[in-house]
């Protein structure tokens, strides 16, 4: 790596609702690493944070499914992604009180579903998806594989007869 590089995607916050407890961005762009391995250096994403009512209307839009999510993924167009400095991966919609009510649902701790959260979404940026069981397995490896690192336990690892699902 060069001298001054970061190990860290650049992440931009934004903020349409002001519920709730939020990371910083340096916060978020340290779980994205972890998803991006050596890509986090030349990275950047783009983080808004919504109430409800526009993850549901986001939702039902992009993917058919009239109800708010934790999280949405949108990639970059190719054109947009690539300039000088960093490549511009796309956009994290997380809505923050779907995500506060999952974790206490599934009895894990806020932060370590953020930290899932993210770097779900940073996956999918990145191209994986869980369409397939195959394609679902390999994201879901490398999801346990980025938490780890991160000292969060395993979120699929089903507990108290609850089974997880990361779209809420």
């Amino acid at each position: 790596m060069r001298a001054g590089a970061s190990t860290v995607p650049r992440v931009s916050l934004g903020r349409a609702t002001r519920r709730g407890w939020a990371p910083p961005a340096r916060l978020l762009a340290r779980w994205a690493a972890a998803a991006l391995g050596r890509r986090a250096g030349r990275s950047e994403i783009s983080v808004l944070l919504v109430g409800p009512t526009r993850s549901r209307a986001l939702n039902a839009r992009y993917r058919g499914q009239d109800h708010a999510t934790n999280v949405l993924s949108f990639p970059a167009q190719p054109a947009a992604a690539a300039t000088a400095a960093a490549q511009l991966l796309g956009d994290l919609v997380i809505c923050p009180d779907v995500l506060r009510r999952e974790a206490r649902q599934q009895h894990k701790r806020e932060r370590d579903h953020w930290a899932h959260l993210v770097v779900h979404g940073v996956l999918h940026l990145m191209g994986f998806d869980h369409e397939h069981d195959a394609d679902a397995e390999r994201m879901e490896r490398r999801e346990v594989r980025a938490l780890r690192a991160l000292g969060v336990a395993n979120p699929y690892r089903v507990t108290a007869g609850e089974a997880p699902d990361p779209h809420g």
